[in-house]
């Protein structure tokens, strides 16, 4: 039985140590469990079809994220994994203007083509937008997608892990450093522990930098806080509300038990791992959803969140094997998309890892643009 090692249980992590354990490999996962860990704070919006990024590397990869849910939900619930934090409830983006939704319109029906999950396409009027999430202002008209979904990191994680401590796998609290001998890596030491395996792979998110630095390599990697706020609406079923993205670059998510939750700050020059919850931040993201959606004046402030997103190059995500190296994979810079791609990225690295055929192409997301030896 092939032996692994998996540094970091966020979603990605999560993700490679399920299939690793699943596929019938012996898989311990390494996790620090430090506050700040994008997953842990993120809700996420799978609904890549209306994107107007314009970098298609990007977008096929995050298209295969989105498609993969449908099996990977089907599969962890047939596992008896009930509790995923994933529904697909539809999203609907805004605009005040018509005219730029009917472009919109036609960029997701010529989409649909390659991607029939994104299910019916609607272009709304302000009145059955308001219907179909009451909080919001009059006069927006939306695009409304039902294929699409939101997700809960924490809980998605969780149902990941479980999962894959039921296929075998072991879960271990501490800080990992990398053990090599010569151009080979080892295995990892946690505390006093040292542990052994075929292969590691690094899925530390914004901490991955630091792991490195025993094998003489810098990962050009930068990190972006982000602060999200949950509220609760008294006495109304939210549970099936849409998601909703306005212009620019908030998102409002409902979620069960009246649960609302709103976002995000994009702080680009954090000072190192703050996660401290900050006037400031609780402003932007409570003053931008209420201008949006003025009926969540009323709701209730249950928690706020902070996650760092992980950025590579590019703002594309990296992963595989490490160049130069035997024993050691990497995956990150998943940024702000990491809970669309993260389980279709780890189910992809958990097949290579194991010499299984893959879907992806490797070349368009290579490691060896971030990784450089130390000067």
């Amino acid at each position: 039985m092939q032996k692994f090692i998996v540094i970091g249980s966020g979603i990605l992590g999560a993700s490679t140590a399920y299939h690793l354990a699943k596929l019938g490999a012996d898989v311990t996962v390494v996790d620090r469990g430090v506050p700040g860990q994008a997953t842990d704070a993120a809700a996420g919006i799978i609904c890549p079809w209306i994107s107007q990024r314009r970098n298609q590397v990007w977008y096929r990869l995050a298209i295969a994220g989105a498609r993969y849910y449908g099996p990977l939900i089907k599969e962890l619930e047939k596992e008896g994994e009930r509790d995923t934090g994933y529904a697909r409830v539809g999203a609907i983006r805004l605009h005040r203007e018509r005219e730029k939704l009917v472009a919109l319109e036609k960029l997701a029906l010529e989409r649909k083509r390659e991607a029939p999950e994104m299910g019916e396409i609607l272009l709304l009027e302000p009145d059955e937008v308001k219907r179909r999430f009451p909080p919001l202002d009059e006069g927006y008209y939306g695009i409304y997608v039902s294929g699409a979904a939101r997700v809960d990191g924490r809980a998605l994680r969780e149902s990941l892990l479980r999962a894959a401590v039921r296929h075998g796998a072991t879960l271990v609290r501490g800080e990992a450093v990398l053990l090599h001998d010569g151009l080979a890596v080892t295995g990892v030491r946690v505390g006093a522990e040292e542990m052994y395996a075929d292969a590691l792979v690094v899925c530390a998110g914004a901490w991955a930098p630091q792991l490195f630095t025993p094998l003489g390599l810098e990962f050009d990697m930068t990190f972006q806080k982000a602060q999200i706020v949950h509220l609760a609406l008294p006495d109304v079923p939210t549970e099936r509300w849409p998601v909703v993205i306005p212009p620019g670059d908030q998102y409002i998510l409902a979620f069960d038990d009246r649960r609302i939750v709103i976002g995000a700050t994009h702080e680009n020059n954090p000072s190192g791992y703050d996660t401290r919850v900050t006037a400031g931040g609780l402003q932007e993201v409570t003053q931008k959803a209420l201008t949006v959606a003025p009926g969540l004046a009323e709701a209730s402030f249950l928690e706020a969140r902070v996650g760092f997103r992980p950025f590579t190059p590019g703002f594309l995500p990296v992963f595989g094997a490490v160049p130069g190296w035997s024993g050691i994979f990497a995956a990150n810079g998943l940024g702000a998309s990491g809970l669309t791609m993260g389980p279709f990225i780890g189910a992809q690295l958990a097949q290579w890892m194991l010499g299984r055929k893959t879907e992806v192409r490797w070349e368009d997301y290579d490691l060896e643009s971030a990784l450089a030896p130390k000067n």
